[in-house]
């Protein structure tokens, strides 16, 4: 983001932390799926829903694709410290990002709040809450969560931003 870009949106008050909205929206939905799916589900049950799709409950120590879940509980905190440093910086790009930068702020806001849904479980519980599993005939992707979908559509509106918005938007502020 150039300079111009950034006292602009950070000097006029017209940043994009008016999209902490959506970022509380997906904390309520994930630790309110999460809480129902850990009352309602039998650890490691599945229910399913749709032929390729089930509701189990899992608790996952690692991070994506349970990444370092064998280690010996070091990794919490690891992850922990990740995801705070991570929604500082997401803030502050947030705040310097103009609020007409609708993708990239809602991207950002998607990415913060599924950070955060996933870090108070592993600060509360040591792992995070999964439930979505997707399957087909044997093969099973990794069980996720709502934080999880609104990190990776964050990232993905992250790059639409990027191939398609980024260099209009800077051309229009370096006028």
């Amino acid at each position: 983001m150039s300079s111009v870009t950034t006292l602009n949106a950070s000097s006029s008050g017209s940043n994009a932390l008016s999209w902490l909205w959506l970022s509380a929206l997906i904390i309520v939905l994930d630790l309110a799926s999460k809480f129902w799916v850990s009352a309602v589900l039998t650890y490691n049950v599945p229910v399913e829903v749709l032929p390729v799709f089930d509701l189990r409950l899992l608790h996952n120590t690692g991070a994506a694709f349970s990444f370092l879940a064998a280690a010996a509980g070091w990794q919490r905190w690891l992850f922990a410290a990740i995801a705070i440093v991570v929604s500082f910086f997401i803030l502050r790009w947030l705040r310097e990002t103009p609020k007409s930068a609708r993708v990239l702020a809602s991207g950002y806001a998607m990415i913060l709040g599924g950070a955060l849904g996933n870090l108070f479980d592993r600060i509360v519980h040591g792992y995070v809450v999964d439930f979505i599993s997707v399957h087909y005939a044997g093969w099973y992707f990794p069980a996720f969560n709502i934080a999880d979908m609104a990190i990776t559509c964050g990232a993905a509106l992250l790059i639409i931003d990027m191939l398609f918005f980024a260099k209009a938007r800077e051309a229009a502020a370096s006028e």
